[in-house]
């Protein structure tokens, strides 16, 4: 596992993806976009029509946050991480189209670890319960798509040294099979 902290800027290529390795922590500048669950199923359900998407996917990464509102001169409100696994039905076909990143809070199905592996992709962890530090890494959120969901509509995020960490690698990494082995008596 590495412990080096490194900066990432978004769009995500194969060789960055390549030099993340569980373990790592990152800060992550650029743009990167956000979407639970329903946001997730109507993006999922438009590319299943062929119908345009409100991003393209390629080498992005999705935040799975629905952020509290922003107070007056704040970009957002408070922008803790989701539990991820409500996304495990929609993020094979994501990765698929091109997405090289998730962010969220534990795990994720082996389906979608082995399209990371396929795709040369990472998921990432952001702590949970830490949305108001995290919300200072955020310089501008717009909405883009689903205005209706309200919370959970589709925004474009501009971040600056966002933190996370990497827990899935494009090399089969699991920090937390990994982490648990590392200390567990046998």
């Amino acid at each position: 596992m590495a412990d080096d902290k490194i900066r990432v800027t978004t769009p995500l290529t194969d060789e960055v993806v390549k030099k993340l390795k569980i373990g790592t922590q990152v800060l992550i500048c650029g743009t990167i976009y956000t979407g639970r669950d329903a946001a997730h199923k109507k993006i999922t359900e438009s590319m299943k029509k062929g119908e345009p998407l409100p991003f393209d996917p390629k080498g992005q990464i999705i935040y799975f946050v629905g952020p509290a509102p922003a107070k007056p001169g704040q970009a957002i409100g408070s922008a803790g991480p989701t539990t991820s696994y409500r996304m495990n039905a929609y993020s094979p076909m994501l990765l698929d189209a091109g997405l090289k990143g998730m962010i969220g809070k534990g795990e994720m199905s082996e389906e979608v670890r082995d399209k990371l592996k396929q795709h040369l992709g990472c998921y990432f962890l952001a702590i949970g319960g830490a949305g108001a530090l995290i919300a200072k890494s955020i310089r501008a959120a717009e909405v883009i798509a689903y205005d209706d969901l309200g919370p959970e509509a589709v925004r474009k995020l501009t971040v600056e040294d966002f933190p996370a960490i990497v827990t899935f690698d494009c090399y089969g990494g699991n920090l937390f099979k990994e982490g648990i082995a590392k200390y567990s008596r046998e």
